[in-house]
């Protein structure tokens, strides 16, 4: 081509990034690898090669770790554990800064190897995913250095299991292992089985940086081996990035083993594009929503949602967009869109397309290489809602969409999805956008802007996109607990009796579901009797379908969510006002039913802790993170929506007041289990709820069998997170029931609280309480 044909056609020349360096450390390595094991690499075994998806070209052969390979892992990061906690949290940041300085020393390396392993043009590799990297690490060493001072009385968990997937694998890396270091954990990981090198050059830095013996181990393999991690006996948290499927399968397997759990799962982001926006910035940023990596990211902008006045506009420039993009060989810095991770994948993607026989296919007609796993960027519009494809994700260079009249019906669209990862919008009006992105199911939300991600921001999802946040204080949260070892919890069993009742008028206590006072549906009742046999009175026995009810009447005080902080504390301060009158009726039944002599301790104790919620309900703020941004990344403090409470048996009231408070506080509607041996005084403070202005729905009371009811409630679609304080042994069976639609759960594990005391109220149960949403707003020209 001459100087001048090159000014004619504008055309992009060939700018190719060498590989020889990657290379030459693949043979230095021998192109064999083993797994890296208390600071050394084992010998290599048996196991699989590791492809150039863009090429099929052998890169080299990794090992498939067996049993005693991951028995061996853990137990070298076990006996890591204590020496690395007791480094403090300043020695263990002079280690994680070392690790970020040799991550920028050998910056192009990581890239280039990335690249040739992943697939994914060299230019995200070196600009986006590696920085990234970089940054997870200097940031968590920060978070090391101030963490006794701003985080006392926790300590780290332990072991830590982190599984992570093929799409980011560098990044992901860093998003697990920075946080649990820097807590003060030691981790056995194992990367994807496509896209191991870039772990294994990581544990070559490991050893570079003088990391002690058995902090960091990697272990290769497949799914299986992922498996052996997720379940050993030996791991304290599991961290997984993945598939719904796969996460799902993980909540099922570590329930009722008392071990941290975080999940950053699928999604099928919508990107609303309303008419008042800068169409052309939105079509750049729709090109980096669904096209960076091949559509291969989890918060993949894949779901186009556009406002029909300007649809057709807005797909025209879309459709010229797409034609001009490059797609070949992702070593080319001139390359937009690389190769899909492997023909399998490339294969899959395809038939969901073939399968699709509706809407309107448009397929860039652009050169695309014949050999690689290549697949050409995709737009079908005009599909409608329930369409597979705009259900399912699909985790490829494919773009599916639909169109919008209002803003209303652009939220119901968004958030019509059992996901809830992510999400665009796309307007110059600053206040519609901010005015919708609250209202949107997701757990980033990008005003005029996509794919924005820092260390100091918290991502990650709801809904059946996992729980969890990575990134920030509150990513770190989720590698630390309480310092001090939990009492076990004894069951507690009601008091057998005789059928002398206490003399007066029976009151015939009643389940409370939707602001009224209810029957039983199966109508039974049972016998509370004191310690001395005597009878107190007869409570009613819940099922499966007044837990329906309950559920369904929560989730008709949606309102509750939307009523101003101010005006939630005014209620709760209420309620204190009227327990307060009634504090000699409460302790006297308090006392009658647990035998004790405590009851009139525990009322003032429920009334000082309404107060303290009430003082919160306003106070609990989100906060603007310090990003590398000129604008704002506001992580916001959401309530979570239904919570499922099953309240502890030991501290009838208390207990229950416990759990109330800051659900109340914080916008949540509650379905309570009230303690299963004392049940009275929850039933009793119903009459409180019926004087104090309390909104129908908002708390729902049943009574009965933890054990029993635990299922229905946990299992529950319409229920977004369980707390579980009984003694009896069903924290297993809450995270089972939970994995359907993968809720948030937050359980006993047997363990003993003493209610008075101080750590039972306040922000962990506030943290509990809401979810964190972060909005990302770029602002000025």
């Amino acid at each position: 081509m001459t100087v001048r044909e090159i000014y004619d056609t504008m055309a992009y020349g060939a700018a190719p990034e060498s590989a020889a360096d990657a290379y030459a450390w693949l043979v230095d390595q021998g192109d064999r690898f083993g797994h890296f094991i208390d600071g050394v690499f084992t010998d290599p075994g048996e196991g699989f090669e590791s492809r150039n998806p863009a090429t099929g070209e052998v890169l080299a052969t990794l090992t498939q770790a067996t049993a005693e390979d991951v028995e061996e892992s853990v137990a070298a990061a076990r006996k890591a554990q204590g020496r690395w906690e007791r480094l403090g949290g300043p020695g263990r940041a002079r280690h994680l800064y070392a690790l970020a300085r040799l991550l920028q020393k050998h910056a192009r390396l990581f890239a280039v190897l990335e690249t040739l392993d992943n697939g994914k043009p060299i230019r995200e590799a070196r600009d986006i995913d590696v920085p990234l990297a970089q940054r997870h690490f200097y940031f968590h060493a920060g978070l090391a250095q101030l963490l006794e001072s701003e985080r006392p009385g926790q300590q780290a968990l332990g072991v830590c299991g982190q599984v992570i997937p093929w799409n980011v694998p560098l990044l992901m890396l860093s998003w697990k292992v920075a946080p649990a270091l820097a807590a003060g954990n030691t981790v056995v990981l194992k990367p994807a089985e496509w896209t191991s090198l870039t772990a294994l050059l990581f544990a070559d830095i490991c050893r570079q940086a003088g990391l002690p013996k058995g902090v960091v181990n990697i272990v290769t393999g497949d799914g299986e081996v992922g498996e052996m991690i997720v379940a050993h006996e030996g791991i304290d948290k599991v961290a997984f990035t993945g598939s719904t499927a796969v996460g799902r399968r993980i909540r099922e397997v570590t329930a009722g083993q008392g071990k941290g759990l975080t999940l950053e799962l699928g999604g099928k982001s919508p990107y609303v594009v309303f008419d008042d926006a800068d169409l052309d910035s939105a079509v750049e940023g729709l090109v980096d929503a669904i096209w960076f990596n091949q559509g291969q990211v989890c918060c993949a902008g894949s779901r186009l949602l556009v406002q029909e006045g300007v649809a057709e506009r807005f797909h025209d420039k879309l459709r010229h967009r797409m034609a001009n993009l490059r797609l070949g060989n992702p070593l080319d810095k001139c390359i937009d869109i690389g190769a899909m991770v492997d023909p399998v994948q490339r294969d899959r993607v395809a038939d969901m397309v073939a399968a699709c026989d509706s809407g309107q296919t448009y397929r860039a007609d652009i050169d695309t290489p014949q050999t690689g796993a290549f697949y050409p960027p995709t737009l079908i519009t005009g599909l409608s809602p329930a369409d597979p494809l705009m259900q399912e994700e699909i985790f490829g260079p494919v773009l599916v969409g639909t169109t919008f009249r209002t803003p209303a019906e652009a939220v119901q669209l968004a958030n019509n999805t059992r996901y809830g990862l992510a999400a665009s919008v796309w307007s110059e009006n600053l206040n519609l956008a901010l005015d919708v992105a609250p209202k949107l199911a997701a757990g980033v939300v990008w005003v005029n802007g996509t794919n924005m991600f820092d260390a100091a921001a918290p991502f990650g999802g709801v809904r059946e996109s996992g729980f969890g946040r990575e990134g920030g204080w509150e990513g770190l949260a989720a590698y630390l607990k309480p310092a001090g070892q939990p009492k076990k919890l004894k069951l507690l069993e009601p008091f057998p009796g005789n059928s002398d009742p206490e003399p007066g008028i029976d009151r015939t206590p009643k389940l409370y579901i939707g602001g009224k006072q209810a029957r039983p549906d199966g109508g039974y009742s049972r016998a509370i009797h004191a310690r001395s046999g005597k009878l107190l009175g007869q409570v009613p026995i819940a099922n499966r379908k007044d837990i329906r009810n309950a559920v369904e009447a929560a989730r008709g005080g949606a309102a509750w969510s939307a009523t101003p902080g101010h005006s939630r504390a005014q209620i709760l301060y209420y309620m204190a006002e009227n327990l307060s009158a009634r504090t000699d009726d409460f302790a006297s039944r308090i006392n009658a039913q647990t035998g004790a002599r405590n009851g009139k301790r525990e009322v003032e104790a429920a009334i000082t802790r309404l107060f303290t919620y009430a003082a919160w309900a306003d106070k609990f703020d989100g906060q603007s993170h310090g990003v590398p941004l000129r604008g704002m990344a506001l992580a916001m403090r959401e309530p979570v929506g239904v919570i499922g409470a099953i309240c502890p048996d030991e501290a009838p009231l208390l207990g229950l007041i416990s759990m109330i408070g800051p659900a109340m506080a914080m916008g949540n509607r509650a379905v309570l289990l009230a303690s299963e041996p004392f049940p009275l005084s929850a039933l009793e403070f119903v009459q409180i709820l019926e004087t104090s202005d309390v909104p129908g729905g908002v708390v729902n009371i049943l009574t009965g069998s933890h054990a029993e009811l635990v299922p229905h409630l946990a299992g529950h679609a319409d229920v977004d997170a369980v707390w579980s304080f009984s003694s009896s042994d069903i924290s297993g069976e809450v995270e089972r029931a939970s994995a359907g639609n993968l809720k948030r759960t937050w359980v006993n594990n047997g363990h003993a609280r003493d209610w008075f005391a101080p750590e039972t109220e306040g922000r962990a149960f506030l943290d509990q309480a809401t979810e964190v949403k972060t909005v990302w707003v770029p602002y000025g020209e």
